[in-house]
């Protein structure tokens, strides 16, 4: 994430979705383009991998923490 999306959000404080969904764009490779062009310029697909992981990624943290 660029520095300046960054400061804006950290004043904004970011939820722990955010900071996910965050994270799963820059993994897909899409994070450039969110921060230049934004989240709605992500194709159907682009988005719904995004909300796919996420998804995925929430279980697999409850199921950790119903473990411990």
């Amino acid at each position: 994430m660029s520095k300046d999306k960054m400061k804006n959000k950290k004043n904004k404080a970011m939820t722990a979705d955010e900071k996910l969904k965050y994270e799963i764009a820059s993994e897909l490779g899409l994070l450039d383009k969110v921060n230049k062009e934004g989240w709605k310029s992500l194709t159907a697909k682009e988005t719904g991998r995004i909300g796919g992981l996420m998804t995925k990624r929430k279980k697999e943290i409850m199921k950790q923490q119903t473990q411990n």
